[in-house]
């Protein structure tokens, strides 16, 4: 019979667990959380194919990536949240449904307005699936060597979904038409769903209350604060720090806030989410410009844009892979290090650059860097957090990648708002991943675990 702290915890009751197959729920919800992170960089090969096609201006082409990546930041503390009252398998079914629709709508768009609007259903969509599918893995795999190992596959998936997805949007938008690369995930998000319904077992809902105006004030301060980034506008940019600066008076306050002042408080979750926030701003910034400069720079072909970055696709697996074999307290700040090197050579690469000459040798360190990276500050995140509030953990460590990489976005098309200023844009990139490292090496390599 189950333990009263299991149920609270939302963990199925011990014989469900016996008879649950770890490795292909694992398979299932992994699989969502490829398309998740695969929905982030799979358009950036397709932007010049979707500006041509619906005449947008290239601040307007930004918000392609934006409004997914802005309603996936902004709205996963909520969704983490959600997971843990309503029941993490519920929450997870709701959500890959929602990211089937809204990939839907933006394949079948046919403006820019609606699709810049199917891309925010979208990223919302995710928002509620990513969390409870981290949650619903740390239930199936309890502290101890599984766990590494699922959290080593997750990283894996993770880093493959970001690379990979410039891959496959080359080889779609230059076979099938830019509406491809959103068409493509609905069917393998309807698999996701039917597996995880068949392997996961579901668990009970904890029960409670939401924190909607923390929600609210949060959403919109990050919205404001990116549009004013993006679009140079400085009122814009203060309204979104006083909603903002609300959202965290308002969590000391709420009964049940978003953001929980224990969780901060936590083994190394603060430290790890700082990290993380810098990290997603080189992430989302160098899928970004990266094809722009191979396209509109270099000329090449939406394929052959795609398949030059495969190395680097390879490395972020790779790097994922063997990250949970490297030592705790050295392995992000040593990978860190690599990243920053990798993206300061390549903002160096000239006008008539070749691949083999000034892409190969950085997008090697780059992806080692970034897939290292991600795992250890991702199990870091989780590192010590009691069941009850893995959802919250999970939705903490996505929101602050996601929100990092909308900042990132926004910052960097601010300082290189052409294809032309790709070398500023990667210089900027190679700064980012400077101050992380040493973020990372004093908060979590000097000062006293905790």
């Amino acid at each position: 019979m189950a333990t009263t702290a299991e149920q609270s915890a939302g963990a199925p009751p011990a014989h469900q667990r016996r008879r649950v197959r770890r490795a292909p729920a694992l398979a299932a919800l992994a699989t969502a959380q490829f398309l998740v992170v695969l929905s982030t960089s799979i358009v950036n090969v397709a932007l010049p194919s979707i500006g041509a096609g619906l005449r947008m201006s290239p601040a307007a082409l930004s918000w392609v990536v934006n409004a997914y990546v802005l309603a996936f930041g902004a709205l996963l503390l909520l969704g983490g949240r959600l997971s843990d009252l309503l029941g993490r398998r519920r929450v997870f079914t709701s959500g890959i449904a929602v990211f089937a629709l809204g990939s839907l709508a933006s394949g079948l768009a046919p403006s820019a307005p609606l699709l810049i609007a199917a891309r925010a259903v979208q990223g919302a969509g995710a928002a509620l699936l990513a969390p409870a599918a981290l949650a619903l893995v740390l239930t199936l795999f309890p502290p101890g060597p599984g766990r590494g190992g699922a959290l080593g596959v997750w990283g894996a998936v993770s880093g493959a979904g970001g690379a990979a997805g410039v891959l496959l949007s080359g080889a779609l938008t230059e076979l099938y038409g830019w509406p491809a690369v959103f068409l493509v995930p609905v069917p393998v998000a309807a698999l996701s769903l039917a597996a995880t319904l068949m392997l996961v077992p579901g668990d009970e809902p904890a029960g409670g209350e939401a924190d909607i105006l923390g929600a609210v004030t949060s959403t919109a301060g990050l919205t404001a604060l990116v549009y004013g980034l993006t679009a140079k506008n400085p009122l814009a940019g203060a309204a979104g720090l006083l909603l903002l600066a609300a959202f965290a008076v308002r969590q000391t306050r709420a009964r049940t806030p978003l953001v929980p002042p224990r969780l901060l408080r936590t083994g190394k979750v603060l430290a790890a989410n700082i990290a993380m926030t810098l990290l997603g701003a080189v992430w989302v910034g160098l899928f970004y410009f990266l094809p722009l400069y191979q396209q509109q720079i270099l000329g090449y072909g939406p394929l052959a844009a795609g398949l030059t970055q495969l190395p680097l696709a390879v490395t972020v697996v790779v790097g994922s892979v063997l990250a949970p074999r490297l030592p705790v307290r050295t392995g992000a700040p040593a990978a860190l290090v690599v990243l920053t090197l990798g993206l300061a050579w390549l903002s160096l690469a000239p006008d008539d650059g070749s691949f083999a000459v000034h892409l190969l040798g950085p997008s090697l360190l780059i992806g080692a860097g970034l897939g290292i990276a991600f795992v250890r500050l991702t199990a870091l995140s989780t590192e010590g957090v009691p069941a009850a509030d893995s959802g919250l953990a999970g939705g903490l460590i996505n929101t602050t990648r996601q929100l990092g990489g909308a900042l990132g976005l926004a910052l960097m098309t601010a300082i290189a708002p052409e294809a032309a200023d790709h070398g500023a844009a990667f210089l900027t990139a190679a700064v980012i991943a400077a101050l992380t490292t040493c973020t990372t090496t004093f908060t979590i390599t000097w000062r006293k675990q905790s």
